[in-house]
């Protein structure tokens, strides 16, 4: 019997849902997914620019596992680029350290319900109009 996964810690969800490349019509473009703690361990490393003992750390795995999971993730963003395709970001074995939620209509990124206040850029309203992230 194999040992449970543990949740991997991410902070902030991204604020896109994932890329598409230019050039190619969008009726052609497949996709690539990129889990979630996968985006979260390049904007660790290559955004925020810490060390890998500190990321992986911070996402509550070993350095080894933090290390997997962030060549995968160079993978995946690779062969999007090479080949033409689009990257999805969603999925994964993840946890976030605070509740998220997403406006339907427009995206906005609401950290927290109690911070659900009515949406400027889209004119919602309520919590009926929100997606858990969590």
């Amino acid at each position: 019997m194999s040992r449970p996964k543990k949740s991997r810690r991410v902070c902030d969800p991204p604020k896109m849902l994932g890329f598409t490349p230019y050039g190619i019509p969008n009726c052609k473009i497949e996709q690539v997914t990129l889990k979630m703690e996968e985006y979260e361990s390049l904007k660790l490393i290559d955004y925020d620019l810490r060390s890998q003992d500190k990321a992986a750390e911070l996402m509550n795995v070993s350095r080894p596992t933090f290390t997997r999971i962030y060549n995968k993730a160079l993978k995946t963003i690779i062969k999007a680029f090479v080949e033409g395709k689009g990257i999805s970001i969603e999925g994964g074995n993840y946890q976030f350290d605070k509740d998220w939620f997403r406006c339907k209509k427009c995206h906005k990124l609401i950290e927290g319900i109690d911070n659900h206040t009515r949406c400027k850029d889209c004119k919602m309203f309520g919590t009926e109009e929100l997606i858990n992230l969590n």
